[in-house]
């Protein structure tokens, strides 16, 4: 659900690019743990809004229904890109059976109001990463979809 009203720290005028490898990987990764939500965060520049890595991640709550990065890999993930002078772009996670949008619960737990958000939806086994990926900021429980670019 997006709103009109957009949050004063966001730039919600930048979308989010990848590469076509990493979407992929997403993909992969997600597929590789079904029936369960997949998860992970994807490495870059913030402030360009490009993404040049992902960081696949496991899912603490081992559900079909909900994630969680699991505390450890949150923390060597995040140490490891501070090393290479990354920034955290994204977080990642898939929707088993429903679209690419952030749930109420996504909406409620979002702890990170200046990275994105990239959903992937499994609904569509074959889908294309163009169609079953998208992007999305999420700030005091507004979503606002963001353009995604996957080159």
């Amino acid at each position: 659900m997006a709103t009109e009203t957009e949050p004063a720290d966001s730039q919600p005028h930048i979308g989010l690019t990848l590469p076509g490898l990493v979407a992929e990987a997403l993909l992969e990764h997600a597929r590789s743990e079904l029936p369960n939500e997949a998860c992970g965060l994807l490495a870059g520049s913030l402030a360009e809004g490009t993404a040049s890595a992902y960081h696949p991640a496991r899912n603490s709550e081992a559900s079909p229904l909900r994630y969680n990065v699991d505390p450890e890999d949150l923390v060597r993930i995040v140490f490891a890109l501070d090393a290479a002078g990354q920034d955290l772009v994204a977080i990642f996670h898939s929707h088993t059976r429903s679209p690419a949008v952030p749930s109420a619960t996504d909406r409620r737990t979002a702890q990170y109001p200046g990275v994105f958000y990239l959903l992937a939806t499994l609904a569509d086994p074959a889908a294309t990463s163009q169609r079953a990926l998208r992007a999305w900021r999420i700030h005091g429980g507004h979503t606002f979809e963001v353009p995604l670019s996957i080159r």
